[in-house]
């Protein structure tokens, strides 16, 4: 039974995603965000969403000066979509992060009227420190580059997911059109053509 609870929700998701992507328009951007109490890492899509690029890490003051910088962001790279970490708990549940985060997008949606998708954040910030790590950063280059890499590891998780869906059913479509090409060519009664 949690087996199919979880293949449902992904299904969810993954209607959630397609209808979040395909929404949108031709060659915008998406940026990703995550969203932390001190600083507020984000990344960017290139223009075909194929591609995360860690952009920049805001250092949280105020709600209304940080709206402000991603605003900002948004017009000069013509954003037309945000994916904010979500950062569940390891058992799926939503806590007090969870919450806060939710909360920011309230409170930003009539202030920026954009699409937005949550994604399942965990475990990007410890797979972005291990990455820095293991290149042997300096801990000053890591504090300043692992929000934006945290953000560009969350947005990139959905580009990657929209790609495997899109060749998913690619694939699925050929299939069903070689069975149909097949079926034609099989007489009735079964055989070879021509028997």
């Amino acid at each position: 039974m949690i087996r199919q609870n979880e293949e449902a929700a992904m299904i969810s998701q993954d209607d959630e995603l397609v209808a979040f992507i395909d929404g949108l328009a031709a060659r915008a951007r998406l940026m990703g965000l995550d969203l932390g109490t001190k600083t507020i890492g984000l990344a960017l899509s290139d223009v075909e969403r194929r591609i995360a690029t860690p952009l920049e890490t805001i250092k949280r003051v105020k709600f209304t000066p940080d709206v402000s910088r991603i605003k900002d962001l948004v017009e000069r790279y013509e954003v037309g979509g945000l994916v904010f970490g979500l950062p569940l708990n390891m058992d799926g549940t939503e806590g007090p992060r969870s919450q806060a985060t939710r909360a920011f997008v309230r409170n930003l949606k009539p202030l920026l009227p954009l699409p937005v998708l949550y994604w399942d954040e965990r475990m990007s910030t410890m797979v972005v420190t291990r990455t820095l790590l293991d290149a042997d950063a300096s801990r000053a280059k890591r504090a300043d580059a692992v929000d934006k890499m945290a953000a560009a590891y969350i947005l990139q998780g959905a580009l990657d997911r929209y790609e495997r869906i899109a060749a998913d059913a690619e694939a699925a479509q050929d299939e069903a059109d070689l069975r149909a090409e097949l079926k034609m060519e099989t007489p009735p009664g079964g055989g070879a053509m021509g028997e």
